[in-house]
């Protein structure tokens, strides 16, 4: 997810491949630098993940993790960090330069935004699925004991086809990039103007405006992103379609919304953190360069 570009940039602003370079290079640093906060919620990040997977209560998922020391409690960080500044890297990047490409026919508007945000977050998907599925494998506890190390996970996703290996759970998880970065760069302008109406200064109303759009998309695509979490937590076992695996976690959580969105709170407060942050990382440094 990222900023919208400035409307009042000029057209040769716009053409200036430096420009775009900026884009990249300005989405790399601000992801870079929301790591640490990253790594403060972490913990945040893998309770969800254990209440995602067994269902449990926060409560009784926050003792399995003490239980397990600090050691096992920080296994599978490292993706997330790496996900992150890459992640950053490209989709604000991308999603800059297709806003460009399209209007060079067309005014560049919000739809136009969110239309870009789309196509970024489809590539997205396709570039990072394998980074999410390492990840939730490394912090299913189940898999400690026969896929003790990176490498060993590495090694045995090598073995399997690509669907069924590193790209499992592609299609959920391009359905929730696309659709999540849609919303955000079509959201986030608009909500960001609003916000500096009421005083607050660019860097606050930038945080504020990520802020409440990570929240909406967090609570909007919650479901998605528990269904990706239980399609790629183990490696091997049945073959299940999408559909077949949904209707399993639907039964599993005895056909409740309450308890499909069980640490759905936990989720606002990590996206509320990394993604306020990083907005308002990538928008000072953009108007920088404006």
């Amino acid at each position: 997810m990222a900023g919208i570009p400035d409307h009042k940039q000029d057209e040769v602003g716009l053409g200036d491949p430096m420009v775009r370079f900026h884009s990249f290079l300005h989405g790399g640093t601000s992801s870079l630098l929301s790591t640490l906060p990253t790594l403060i919620v972490f913990p945040v990040y893998k309770t969800v993940f254990r209440q995602q997977i067994h269902n449990t209560a926060v409560h009784l998922a926050v003792e399995q993790l003490f239980k397990e020391g600090p050691v096992k409690l920080y296994r599978g960080v490292a993706p997330p960090l790496l996900m992150k500044t890459l992640n950053g890297t490209l989709l604000f990047g991308l999603q800059d330069t297709l806003v460009h490409q399209f209007s060079l026919s067309s005014q560049n508007t919000i739809s136009t935004s969110a239309l870009a945000g789309f196509g970024a977050g489809m590539v997205e998907a396709v570039v990072f699925t394998p980074f999410e599925r390492v990840q939730n494998v490394l912090q299913n506890s189940q898999n400690d004991r026969h896929l003790p190390t990176l490498k060993s996970i590495l090694v045995r996703l090598n073995t399997q086809k690509p669907a069924l290996g590193y790209y499992k759970a592609l299609l959920p998880i391009t359905a929730r990039n696309a659709l999540g970065s849609s919303i955000y760069f079509g959201l986030k302008g608009p909500l960001r103007t609003v916000v500096e109406r009421q005083g607050l200064s660019q860097v606050v109303s930038s945080f504020i405006s990520g802020t409440l759009t990570s929240m909406a998309i967090s609570l909007t695509l919650y479901p998605l992103s528990v269904l990706v979490a239980n399609m790629q937590a183990q490696v091997g076992g049945e073959v299940k379609g999408v559909m077949a695996c949904w209707g399993t976690l639907w039964e599993s959580r005895q056909r409740s919304v309450a308890l499909l969105y069980r640490g759905g709170s936990l989720v606002i407060l990590r996206s509320c953190i990394t993604w306020g942050i990083a907005t308002a990382i990538y928008d000072k440094q953009q108007k920088r360069e404006g």
